[in-house]
């Protein structure tokens, strides 16, 4: 059962059953080809940090990032120059924009792409700070289980 100050994820689109243990629903549907489904992390208080980010963006952006999350989502495992490792079970999508480069950290959790951080890129090496912000957000999701 979750509480409310329990973080779950919430789908991309569409509904289905809940994945035990998350209150998400569960979007795979037999022969979608999805390897990774695509999950939103939610706060304790309902915030979706990445869902926020990503609406706040222009829409030739939005596109852009989620044509690449999908791209990871379809074909995972997908190794550079879209997803890279960060360790500790990290990983960032890589998306090149036009006068820009956007970042959406995530991990896998109980077979999703659990989207934890989104950041607009502002120097070469991913800051530290969203490194941290994306591992704590991981360890509230774990302790919720």
């Amino acid at each position: 059962m979750r509480t409310k100050s329990s973080p779950v994820t919430e789908p991309l689109s569409g509904r289905s059953d809940l994945i035990p243990g998350t209150g998400a629903p569960n979007l795979v549907q037999p022969g979608s080809g999805k390897k990774l489904p695509v999950s939103f992390y939610r706060t304790a208080a309902g915030a979706e940090p990445v869902r926020d980010w990503l609406k706040g963006l222009p829409e030739n952006e939005r596109i852009a990032i989620g044509r690449d999350i999908k791209a990871a989502e379809y074909g995972w495992p997908v190794g550079l120059p879209l997803c890279r490792p960060l360790g500790n079970g990290l990983w960032e999508v890589r998306t090149e924009l036009p006068t820009r480069i956007a970042r959406v950290i995530f991990s896998v959790y109980e077979g999703r792409m659990l989207l934890l951080h989104g950041f607009i890129k502002k120097q070469q090496k991913t800051p530290q700070s969203d490194i941290n912000l994306a591992r704590a957000r991981k360890r509230r999701m774990e302790k919720a289980k």
